[in-house]
């Protein structure tokens, strides 16, 4: 079993990725992107072992897409702002 996992976050439609880090528990990372999914966000987690082949994050690639630094940054800001969305319809129904 290997100890630590490379976080990706793919954005399938711009077909693009990041590498957002090392984690031993990628809960929390694949809770958010379930959270994105659920939003209609078109996204994707992709967990990979750190091996010697994927020692380093830039030996990380995906055929048909490039590299997108930031790009979890701002799928976070865009899932940030439907989710105050749902709850500004939520408060107009009450």
């Amino acid at each position: 079993m290997y100890s630590r996992s490379w976080q990706i976050i793919r954005d399938d439609t711009k077909k693009t990725f990041e590498v957002q880090g090392q984690e031993s528990n990628t809960d929390h990372f694949l809770n958010l992107v379930h959270g994105m999914q659920r939003q209609g966000m078109t996204v994707s987690a992709v967990i990979l072992p750190v091996t010697n082949r994927h020692a380093s994050k830039e030996s990380i690639e995906f055929t048909g897409y490039r590299r997108d630094e930031g790009l979890y940054a701002r799928l976070m800001k865009e899932y940030q702002q439907k989710m105050r969305g749902d709850e500004a319809f939520w408060e107009e129904d009450v």
